[in-house]
Parts: structure tokens; C-alpha cells; sequence
């Protein structure tokens, strides 16, 4: 039975629920679940400690932040091994994965040093004159963090970095299907120093979210996760900061002025890699008329070629099983939908143990279909064509999603319309929607979400600014 951290210590409870690994469906281990009365005790803990950790020093705050960062490393094949276990995450994404969270540590260090207060320039006004401002950011207390399961260490860095940095408290609720990494990434946190209290890393039910929305000691809510529970979330915590991180259906335009050959790797590796389990993977495929014919073919050819399935613990493969069998079944639901409303498929219908679908590529899908306007979380991808690139732009547009979008293109005044055209959190010029680094702002409009993460951005949303004004007489 794996304990779960709360308040500097490793609690164990009768109630355990069983991680599963994705590929195998091997028991990885039983999982400690609290309940309502040690969620409690999280909340409290939290509360309590924040009174330390708002008084911590820049420079205290800085040095815990690198002692993890350097853990992290420290620890690297460790958490590689946990998260292809329960994930079923390809290994070198997974390696990719760790890397990543230890520099979302790292810049969060570097930050937690910034100073970001800045005057104000009272004489600006006559009622200002002979008096001096000044404007800082203060930590609001307790936030709430709830994250997902394809990211179980990074997106977990990304909301306990920035609280760390800003001298706030959480109590976390890791994914139930991938707690492991977050339990362990709470060993690497115990090991740096972290106050006891300001993390607590706590699975626990769904049905005992709704009522922390409630408790005035909560003062954000930070959570990435799907469409209609993020929302439901956000219009029941009326009364807290809330930032959501959801879901999209992300595009990638393909103009003929590029060298198109080089895009199609990146556009084959970010539709399917990973099972295309990620917000900011590759659904739409949006290529010029011009082009079209051969890069349908280009692109055919490389998933045939070069997008491997299987065992997610080979190097070579670069999709991997998906979460669980009711996730391949449904989008097997949507395939089947598509293709009985008139849509081709592309390439072959591959399907592996209990949860693994090879690459999936779509012509032709009509307006309505889920393969279309939903969010798959799948390896599966559209192909479409356009004429204008003022058409293209709208295609990416006609979405209730608006997350991040790429745009293949030699032309500068294309990149900047698109820039300035599209709905979207993030244009991404001759790369594809599904990069990300870990110190640029990553959110999205419409349904997407509200609110950025992104290290710096992050602690902006878990920070208020508060004026000082003296009078100099």
C-alpha cells in the first residue's frame, strides 16, 4: 500500500484504489485514497502552514527550488521507469517528461529571486503629488491543484513550482489513474525541505472537489484537466481565482511557399506520438489545394514508415498504448461514425492488446462529426484542404476550441496575419501546435480554458499586487 503526503508525513488509510499499467495491465501498486476527513486535514494543514511560508525569503524559496530541481536529476531514471509504468508514455517522452520538470523547478528558482515590484509615479496627478508608490505581489494562501494523467510529473511542476516560488500552499490532487509520479515527485519535495503543509499531495474522490469550492481557507482554483468538469469547476468557485487548462482540437496550416517535406515529420510526431494524448496534439491538418495531393502522400508514406506502435518501454516506439480500453473504444466509435458519414481512412485500422490504436488519419470528415470538432486525446488526425489562406485561417477559427495553433509558412506577413487572426492562445510559425517550453505563457481561449500557466505567468495568477502609498508630509 503507497501512502499519500500530508503535512510533512506519509498517511495510510483503509481505503486503496489499484494503479494499473496501461500496455500490460499489470497491478503496478494499491494507492492510499483519502477521504473526506484527511482532505480536511490537507486544507488545515495548508492553511496553517501558510503562515511560514509567506514570510520564507527570496532566497530560501529559491535554494528549496533548486535543491528539487537538482533531485529531480538526481532521481531522472526513476521517474522515467514510474511514469512509462503508469502511463504508458513512450520512454523517450518520458525522458523528455523529467527533463522538462526539472527546469520548470529551475525557472521557477531563477523567478523566485526576480523583483517584480515597481514604483508608481505618483506626480502623475495632482492629487498624487508629494506622495510615494510603490506596487508587489503578495501570495493569496491556499490554492487547490488538480491535474491530469498524461502529464504526471511536468503538469504537476507546473502548478507546485510556481506555488513554491511565491511562497503559497497547496493541497494537490494527482490523477487517479497516474498517482505514482506525483507520490514520488512528494518524496523528492520532503527530501529538499519544503515546509511541512505547503504540499500535500492527496488522491482522493472526485465527488470531494465540489465541496473545497466552498471553503473560504481556498483561494485559487488551479486545474488542468477536460472540458465539461474544468467549466463546471470554474462556475462553481464563483468566489476564488481560478485558472482552467483544457482541452483543444489544435490545427496545423500548411502553406506552399514552405518547405513542406521538413514539416511532415513534426506533423506526424505531434499528431500521433504519445497517442496523441495531449491538449496541444495534432488533430486538424489544414493543407493547401496546391499541395495537397503529395503531401498526402508524403505524409501516408512516413506514418507507414516511421510511426512506430507498441510496447512503450522500446526506445523506437512512438505510440503507446492509450490510458485504458474505454478510451480506445471510443474514439474506435468516433473512426466509425466518421467513416459511415463519408470520410476515407487513410491507413490502416491497427489495433493492439488491450488499449493500443496505431495512427489513424482521416479525409473527408463532414461538418458535425466528433473526429472533427471534438477533442480526441487520441492518435488520430484530419486531413483537409483549403484554397485561400484567408480560408485556412478561418478553419482553425470555426472551433469552440482555441488552444494553440501552427502555421508552415516562408511568408512573414502570413505569420504575422495568423498571429493576428487566429482565436488562440499560441501561434506557433514553422513548428507545429504541440510546442511548449516550460517559461512561455500556455493557456487558451474560448473553450480551452482561462488563465496561463507557464512558470512566470503562473505566478502572476497565484499572486495579487498590492499598492503601498505614503504620504512624504
Amino acid at each position: 500500500m503507497k501512502p499519500f503526503y500530508l503535512d510533512g508525513c506519509w498517511v495510510e488509510t483503509t481505503t486503496c484504489e489499484s494503479v494499473h499499467n496501461p500496455w500490460s495491465g499489470e497491478k503496478l501498486a494499491k494507492i492510499c485514497v483519502a477521504g473526506a476527513g484527511d482532505v480536511e486535514s490537507a486544507v488545515a494543514s495548508s492553511h496553517a502552514a501558510f503562515q511560514q511560508t509567506r514570510r520564507l525569503s527570496a532566497d530560501a524559496r529559491a535554494s528549496t527550488l533548486e535543491k528539487i530541481h537538482r533531485l529531480i536529476l538526481d532521481r531522472r531514471q526513476e521517474f522515467v521507469d514510474v511514469i512509462v509504468a503508469e502511463a504508458g508514455k513512450p520512454v523517450t517522452y518520458a525522458e523528455a517528461e523529467v527533463v522538462r520538470a526539472a527546469l520548470t523547478f529551475r525557472f521557477a528558482a531563477a523567478l523566485a529571486l526576480a523583483d517584480e515590484g515597481h514604483g508608481i509615479n505618483m506626480d502623475a496627478s495632482a492629487p498624487g503629488v508629494g506622495h510615494f508608490g510603490l506596487v508587489r505581489r503578495f501570495p493569496i494562501g491556499v490554492l487547490l491543484g488538480i491535474t491530469p494523467f498524461n502529464f504526471p510529473l511536468n503538469l504537476v511542476a507546473h502548478k507546485v513550482a510556481p506555488c513554491l516560488a511565491t511562497g503559497n500552499t497547496m493541497v494537490l490532487k494527482p490523477a487517479m489513474k497516474t498517482p505514482l509520479t506525483a507520490l514520488l515527485l512528494a518524496e523528492v519535495l520532503h527530501e529538499a525541505g519544503v515546509p511541512a503543509g505547503q504540499i500535500n499531495v492527496v488522491p482522493f474522490a472526485h465527488d470531494l472537489v465540489e465541496p473545497l469550492l466552498d471553503d473560504p481557507r481556498i483561494k485559487m482554483l488551479s486545474f488542468t484537466g477536460s472540458v465539461d468538469v474544468g467549466w463546471r469547476l470554474k462556475a462553481r468557485a464563483s468566489k476564488m481565482k481560478t485558472s482552467l487548462e483544457l482541452g483543444g482540437n489544435a490545427a496545423v496550416i500548411v502553406e506552399p511557399d514552405c518547405d513542406w517535406h521538413a514539416a511532415i515529420p513534426k506533423i506526424g510526431t505531434a499528431a500521433f506520438g504519445y497517442a496523441g494524448q495531449s491538449c496541444i496534439s495534432v488533430q486538424r491538418i489544414l493543407v493547401n489545394r496546391e499541395i495537397f495531393t503529395q503531401f498526402r502522400g508524403a505524409l501516408v508514406s512516413h506514418i507507414n514508415e516511421k510511426i512506430r506502435t507498441g510496447d512503450p518501454a522500446d526506445p523506437g516506439t512512438i505510440v503507446g498504448p492509450m490510458i485504458n480500453p474505454a478510451a480506445r473504444e471510443k474514439i474506435l466509435t468516433w473512426i466509425d461514425e466518421a467513416v459511415s458519414a463519408g470520410a476515407q481512412l487513410l491507413t490502416p485500422r491497427h489495433v493492439e492488446g488491450r488499449s493500443v490504436l496505431g495512427p489513424v488519419l482521416l479525409e473527408n470528415v463532414p461538418n458535425g462529426c466528433s473526429a472533427l470538432e471534438d477533442e480526441a486525446f487520441a492518435p488520430l488526425a484530419v486531413l483537409q484542404h483549403y484554397g485561400t489562406y484567408e480560408e485556412a485561417l478561418a478553419m482553425v477559427n470555426d472551433s469552440r476550441f482555441g488552444l494553440q495553433a501552427g502555421v508552415f509558412t516562408s511568408s512573414l506577413p502570413k505569420a504575422i496575419q495568423a498571429f493576428e487572426e487566429l482565436e488562440v492562445g499560441g501561434v506557433m510559425v514553422n513548428q507545429v501546435p504541440t510546442f511548449r517550453v516550460e517559461n512561455m505563457p500556455y493557456g487558451g481561449v474560448k473553450e480551452s480554458g482561462s488563465g496561463r500557466e507557464g512558470v512566470r505567468y503562473a505566478m502572476e495568477e497565484m499572486t495579487e499586487l498590492r499598492s503601498l502609498v505614503v504620504s512624504k508630509s
